[in-house]
């Protein structure tokens, strides 16, 4: 009996303390309508209480977002210049010194409960919904595919070799949404190319791997800083680890169609031979352009790997001339990030000249 008596007790306080969490969220947190001046002559409304990323997205302004609002790319800065508060300690990490007294926040870490006014930089102002459906899904890898997704309103899309979109993902509560590089060629306007690596549990990847062809997809883009600086006269160097590589191909393909004379070199880490993809579209181009160099690495090969092995950032350094007229673009995990970096300074890579994205 007493067993039961407690029981019930702590059924009956879980309950208590769920209604009381609901009842906060829906009156004490009901912040009502609020206002949202952007850059000083337009205004836009939403419900308080949700982030201001949140309530930009909806009202189609589109701000870069790698991380889907987690807080930890540090791409959704903007500056908000009243109402915003102080930055959480949670958005130090992302923000300088000089952009938190300048009124920086993280837009997706800033939930709006008052009216408040917000610089949004021009170019962000130019980023478009798409509308689109699948035209292709397969399997490259066990845990990779390859999707390519038709436009049909806009009918093309203008980016640069290496920049992302936002995929719009349906949820209960609405959508949210997720950034892939695109892997096509830019010069292919109707259509993009992603490469999806299937994350458990993972909303976005999940998602996009059961679609099937004919499906509808919306989209946002094109996002991010980096991309292929095409007026520069120096050589180029890609590394990559696993799904990183997507953004590189579409270095590659860019360079191959409109026939670049930098020399290009494409280091690519991955764990076997069955995670290596794209290997016979990269060895295929180094077999006709002498100015290609591939250096694809295994780091668990299979004992019939006759190719290189180890980590990509020690072929790097064993590969890579010291004091070679290079620029850099990474893309991988940040722990291969930050060895490639050090093996690109010790060459005597500037770190302006080296570009990266960390997933």
């Amino acid at each position: 009996m007493i067993m039961l008596r407690a029981l019930l007790f702590a059924n009956g306080f879980g309950l208590l303390i769920g209604l009381l969490i609901i009842f906060m969220d829906k009156v004490i947190n009901n912040y009502g309508e609020v206002a949202i001046t952007i850059n000083h002559d337009k205004e836009i409304r939403g419900d308080g209480g949700k982030t201001l990323l949140r309530i930009l997205f909806e009202s189609k302004y589109f701000i870069p977002s790698a991380c889907g609002g987690k807080g930890t790319c540090g791409y959704c800065k903007l500056k908000v210049v009243e109402g915003g508060g102080t930055a959480l300690p949670t958005e130090a990490l992302m923000l300088t010194r000089s952009e938190i007294r300048e009124q920086y926040r993280l837009a997706c870490q800033l939930k709006v409960k008052e009216n408040l006014q917000v610089e949004i930089p021009p170019e962000y102002l130019e980023i478009q919904e798409y509308e689109g459906m699948f035209s292709l899904s397969e399997q490259i890898t066990e845990d990779i595919k390859r999707v390519r997704m038709q436009l049909i309103t806009p009918e093309t899309i203008s980016y640069k070799p290496g920049q992302y979109v936002q995929v719009r993902i349906p949820t209960d509560d609405g959508f949210d949404f997720r950034a892939y590089s695109m892997s096509s060629n830019p010069d292919e306007q109707n259509e993009i190319e992603l490469n999806i690596k299937l994350i458990p549990a993972g909303i976005g990847s999940s998602y996009l791997h059961a679609k099937q062809v004919g499906d509808p997809v919306e989209f946002s883009g094109p996002y991010g800083d980096f991309y292929l600086k095409t007026h520069s006269d120096r050589e180029i160097i890609c590394v990559a680890g696993g799904v990183g590589l997507a953004p590189l191909k579409s270095i590659v393909a860019y360079w191959v169609s409109h026939n670049l004379s930098r020399p290009i070199y494409l280091f690519y880490g991955a764990r076997s031979l069955k995670d290596l993809y794209n290997h016979d579209y990269f060895t295929g181009i180094a077999e006709t352009k002498p100015q290609f160099h591939y250096f694809p690495a295994l780091s668990d090969p299979a004992p019939d790997w006759d190719g290189t092995t180890g980590f990509i950032h020690t072929v790097l350094d064993r590969e890579l001339s010291t004091g070679i007229h290079g620029e850099a673009y990474l893309c991988g995990p940040p722990i291969m990030i930050d060895a490639v970096m050090a093996v690109l300074e010790s060459k005597g890579i500037p770190k302006e000249s080296i570009l990266y994205d960390k997933f």
